[in-house]
This record gives C-alpha cells, structure tokens and sequence, in this order.
C-alpha cells in the first residue's frame, strides 16, 4: 500500500526545510511553504542556494501568524513579524521570469540577512491574493504559486531516492532534493507514470517533472558542494530529457485540506 511517509515545508525560499506530522493546505500548497524569499536590494532579484550554498543552513520558522523566526550558526534569533501587505510596503522582486511587487518585512530583517548573506539583501513576503500564477501550459489558468520555482508541491518516491543513491554509491538525504511530499510502497520512479492521486481528502494533480539543478550537490547538514557535482552528476547520466535531469513530480491541490504522515495515497490516474 502506498502511504505519505514524509511532510517538508521550506518557509523561507532556499533555506532550511523543515519536517512536519501534519499540516494544513490552501492555495499556494502547504501551508506557510515558500511565503518568504531573499532578494539583492539593488537588483530585486531571487537568492538561492545555487549562487549562496549557506542558505541551507539559514532556518527560518514560520509560525500560526504567517511571520519568521530567523536563526543561523554564529548569529542570535530574530522574530519577524506578517508585514502589512499595503501598497507602501511593498517592493519590486524578480523570481525567474515573473516581476511582482510583494510586501518587505523592514530594516530591521534586512540588516539581519544581509549580515549573513555578505551584501544588502531584503527580506520579503507573499500574500495569497498576489501570488504567481504557475507555468504557462501546465495546469489551469488559476492554479497559483506562492516563491517556488514554479508550482505549489514536490513529490518524490522513497524508492526514486534508494534507486539514485544505490548508484551514487551512498546514501543521500531527501532533503538535497527538497521535496513536500514522500511517498513509499511504491517502485522507483513510478510516480513518473501518475496524473492524479489523493491523500486523505485532498487530490492532487501531478502536472510536470521537476527539472534539477546543480543545487542538489549542496549538503544540507553542512552547506558544502560536492566536488564531483553528486547526485546532480548521476541524474545527468540516466534521467535526462531534452528539458534537463528529472526528478521527482510538480504537483497542483485540487482544494484545501489536510495531511497527515501515515495517510495512505491512492493513484486515480
């Protein structure tokens, strides 16, 4: 039997994901994942871990409020508050192709980040209301993304992960690949093959393999590459498509609802 064996949320876009029991989900996916993100002051350009490998090792904790609690190895804890989402407040950001204006959470959060990120950097903040809408072709015309890449939710098998690291030749952690969800019972990359499934009350549309990046070698214990570019290196070997090496599947919710680790999954389709 197929069961949901892991819940991850990423509060902070590209910092530390953290591993729930339960959680609920609304439009933009799990609740509080990737509503917060790091831009270059000057530019308003997205920052991730694939240019800034400390970022995996920057926690923010996300809170019933909507706010953050910032911590980092070598720096105090910094609460931050939802700000308000009022026109004043917001600034310019660039997510890849997408330019929107999102509420900036202050001075006081950005000194902090850009004292751990080296230069000046804001912190900023997304409402439902001004959430992205997902990839052209993919989907429907509403289905909406809060600072993921491009769509609300990952899912990868537990299988898919023993089969890279079997070839890698080491055990690699879920969390280089930064999934939401964790399915096992299944075969390796059988989740490939799956265009609908429901955990609990919720379905789930499986839209779109997930295109990786160089952003999987970065440790996620220690914030340090692998110098021979693994597993990013292996995935290139023997999951690559025209559209890059895949794994794991981009997923849209069909409604709000609940999730619980132990659930058991079902593919409708």
């Amino acid at each position: 039997m197929l069961r949901l064996s892991a819940l991850y949320r990423y509060p902070l876009k590209s910092g530390k994901g953290q591993f729930l029991q339960s959680i609920g989900l609304d439009k933009l996916g799990l609740d509080g994942d990737r509503r917060w993100m790091l831009v270059d002051e000057g530019t308003g350009r997205f920052l991730t871990q694939r240019a800034v490998a400390k970022m995996s090792q920057l926690s923010a904790l996300w809170n019933e409020a909507g706010g953050l609690t910032l911590s980092a190895p070598g720096f105090g804890t910094l609460d931050v508050p939802l700000p308000p989402a009022d026109e004043e407040q917001r600034r310019g950001v660039i997510i890849w192709r997408d330019t929107l204006r999102v509420p900036d959470a202050g001075d006081e959060a950005s000194a902090w980040v850009s004292e751990f990120i080296g230069k000046p950097t804001r912190l900023v903040h997304v409402p439902v209301e001004l959430a992205r809408t997902t990839a052209s072709g993919y989907g429907k015309d509403d289905d909406k993304v809060a600072f993921a890449d491009g769509f609300p939710l990952l899912l990868i098998g537990q299988a898919s992960l023993q089969d890279v690291s079997d070839r890698v030749g080491r055990p690699l952690e879920m969390l280089r690949f930064r999934p939401n969800l964790v399915v096992e019972g299944s075969e390796a990359f059988a989740e490939d093959g799956w265009k609908r499934i429901r955990i609990g009350d919720v379905e789930f549309r499986v839209v779109k393999p997930c295109s990786r990046c160089i952003m999987t070698t970065v440790d996620p214990q220690t914030g340090e590459r692998d110098p021979n570019r693994e597993p990013f290196a292996t995935l290139q070997q023997y999951r690559s498509t025209p559209d890059g090496a895949m794994f794991g599947q981009n997923l849209v919710n069909d409604s709000n609802g609940w999730l619980e680790v132990g659930m058991p999954v079902e593919v409708l389709e």
